[in-house]
């Protein structure tokens, strides 16, 4: 987990890089009757053994030990570690793609593999990132969760699952320098892309040593899919704040795509309550070993990483299952670069919207991408066609993130529909500099 702050100029040093697709050998078919249990209306999801977990975690650690001690980014650790996921999913029967980026003067990937099948206008995705920090292993932070987002893609397969939605699992890179994978992922999908992904699931650190169980307060419907799974195990939850925004599903939630996930906690100390709650030591760090060389093997609370990988495959199953219906309304779209002045005056992206009756709804959503250097420098408003500004965001002199990607809400039901709507963009400081990437109205 990446739990730094200051990664103002990340986007800037992506270089653009290609995908490199390689299609998966099929597999064999399940038995008549696995195949009959595993369809979506009637499969629940299978325990999820531990020691399988395990085994990668200890896969992890001989790759480490092999390339100087860590699996960092433009290590020889981190691709030996893409190769090892990799040729799991690819026996298995995954569709996996290597998706190449540079930062720091050196090349990173991402690993997705896509699962046969679904609904391709409803994906949901579980993620984890895979490198370590170049101090260790990286077995807790961030081996758990990729070997737990490994063995439930593996049982998948084993199981010859026919969810309705389709299943896509990734591993992202470069986390730790400040989620510069992910990010680059999903800044390079397209809008229509971004749209059909109904949920992205994040794990990072899920078996700390001395652990608490702390979900993502994000989405409800699944944040409720594994507190509900926690209560059935007789297992309190918290809310999780340690980490929040500061991981991999942080570029999902920013373009409006629902999130969740699990966490065991890292540097914070545990208090009394929570381990008269949870058991383990009050007064210790949940991760006494975080981002240090300790981060081994032996890093690992078994049971902490037993439910937590259980309660994963839960949530694939269960929310991979039935239809979720797609987004209404009719989109406006205008994906033209403007590049904005730095500490300069106002532009403006136009979307003209026609053939409509009546008024805009009171509930106009405004997709907004940005792409900027310090995005606290910028103001943005919505103009609709008679010139009235809905302000959508203010500038921000303590926001030194990056880029501007979400989606707003406005209330625009006293304005006609039709006409000439803009998105005006103004930075109001000096130094840093950007461009308006994509404006859309969804009606």
């Amino acid at each position: 987990m990446n739990l730094s702050r200051g990664t103002a100029a990340a986007a800037a040093a992506l270089a653009v890089a290609g995908l490199i697709a390689t299609a998966a050998p099929a597999t064999s078919a399940a038995p008549p009757a696995a195949a009959a249990a595993a369809t979506a209306d009637a499969a629940a999801a299978p325990d999820i053994p531990v020691a399988n977990v395990k085994a990668h975690l200890a896969q992890f650690q001989s790759i480490a030990t092999a390339n100087g001690g860590n699996r960092a980014h433009g290590r020889p650790g981190y691709k030996a570690s893409i190769d090892y996921v990799k040729g799991k999913l690819d026996a298995a029967g995954f569709t996996t793609t290597v998706q190449q980026f540079t930062y720091n003067g050196t090349t990173g990937y991402n690993l997705i593999a896509d699962w046969p099948g679904g609904d391709a206008n409803q994906v949901l995705m579980a993620g984890a990132h895979l490198d370590s920090v170049s101090s260790g292993a990286g077995i807790n932070d961030n081996g758990s969760g990729s070997a737990a987002v490994l063995e439930a893609a593996l049982a998948v397969s084993r199981a010859q699952y026919k969810p309705a939605k389709h299943l896509r699992f990734a591993w992202w890179g470069a986390e730790e320098l400040g989620l510069v994978g992910s990010k680059y992922h999903v800044t390079n999908l397209p809008a229509t892309e971004r749209a059909k992904i109904a949920g992205y699931l994040n794990f990072d650190m899920i078996g700390s040593p001395n652990p608490g169980y702390f979900v993502y307060d994000d989405d409800p419907t699944i944040e409720k899919t594994f507190k509900d799974y926690f209560a059935g195990l007789g297992v309190p939850t918290e809310i999780e704040t340690e980490g929040d925004g500061r991981s991999d599903h942080a570029a999902f939630k920013n373009v409006g795509i629902p999130v969740g996930g699990l966490f065991t906690g890292a540097s914070r100390t545990k208090t009394s309550a929570q381990a008269q709650k949870w058991g383990g030591t009050a007064g210790q760090a949940f991760d006494r070993c975080y981002h240090s060389s300790c981060d081994t093997t032996s890093n690992i609370n078994d049971t902490a990483l037993d439910r937590n990988s259980d309660a994963l495959a839960h949530a694939v199953w269960t929310l991979s299952a039935g239809t979720t219906p797609p987004p209404t309304g009719d989109t406006y779209e205008n994906t033209a670069d403007v590049a904005i002045p730095d500490n300069g005056t106002a532009v403006t992206s136009t979307v003209t919207v026609s053939g409509r009756t009546g008024n805009a709804p009171a509930a106009l959503r405004v997709g907004v991408d940005v792409v900027h250097t310090w995005r606290g420098d910028v103001v943005l408003d919505l103009l609709a066609p008679d010139g009235t500004a809905y302000r959508l965001k203010n500038s921000s002199s303590s926001d030194s993130a990056d880029n501007i990607q979400t989606t707003y809400t406005v209330d625009a039901s006293s304005e006609a529909a039709n006409g000439a709507w803009k998105l005006r963009a103004q930075d109001v400081a000096a130094q840093d500099t950007g461009y308006i990437n994509a404006f859309r109205l969804t009606f």
